[in-house]
């Protein structure tokens, strides 16, 4: 009777350890469970692997890196470029410029003839070098004088102006000045055109003058013209 209430107690005690560790294990995984919702393992794989590595690879491929020198090259390229058009467009603008100035003809100044004054010209010649009065003129406080001169002698010939001497009829001396007069007269050249001035409060009651001038500095060539007439 002893022995079946020790066996009986046996199994009682066994049956609830083996109901505490059954409740046990299912709060632990129960609880476990909770605790690692949301949580992912990370993808080992090696074909995952194979396929992310791949498109890494076709990324930077496609990613292509130029050299500094390439840049460089580039850049020289495009500025050079746009340096030849500029310079294309400015021969292009050059030659339309050339063929208009080509096409259209060249107007040369006409020059105004003066109607020959009474007793004019009045000129002085002395070894091919020519002094000729063309014309005179009041205009304001002056009397003009257009005068003209030319070299046909073996020489040229200078002048010095402030050694032109200008008289009226009574031998009077008149000072004067000149404009456009050239310094030295070439052998063989060109008429030189200028104007001698003199103030017209000097030429009260004058009807005639006298212009004379000498070479300088040796002096040995001179020229006078007499009797121009200036008379109102």
């Amino acid at each position: 009777m002893k022995l079946n209430s020790t066996v009986l107690l046996t199994l009682f005690l066994l049956t609830l350890m083996l109901g505490a560790g059954s409740v046990s294990a299912f709060l632990g995984f129960t609880l476990g469970s909770s605790a690692l919702k949301g949580i992912t393992t990370p993808d080992g794989r090696p074909t995952t692997k194979f396929t992310s590595g791949k498109s890494a690879n076709s990324q930077q491929a496609n990613l292509a890196l130029l050299r500094e020198e390439e840049i460089l090259k580039i850049v020289k390229a495009r500025v050079e470029g746009k340096t030849k058009a500029a310079k294309s467009e400015k021969l292009d603008e050059d030659d339309e410029e050339i063929s208009n100035t080509k096409q259209k003809p060249e107007e040369k100044p006409q020059e105004v003839e003066e109607k020959p004054q009474k007793g004019f010209p009045v000129t002085a010649v002395n070894k091919g070098v020519t002094l000729a009065v063309q014309s005179v003129r009041y205009s304001g406080g002056d009397l003009l004088l257009r005068v003209k001169m030319q070299n046909k002698g073996a020489d040229s010939v200078r002048f010095l102006y402030s050694f032109l001497d200008v008289t009226d009829d009574k031998g009077r001396t008149l000072s004067a000045s000149t404009e456009g007069l050239p310094a030295e007269l070439p052998t063989n050249g060109p008429s030189f055109s200028g104007t001698v001035i003199i103030p017209t409060a000097l030429l009260d009651d004058v009807k005639k003058i006298s212009l004379a001038l000498t070479d300088y500095p040796a002096q040995q060539l001179k020229l006078e013209v007499r009797d121009i007439p200036v008379e109102r």
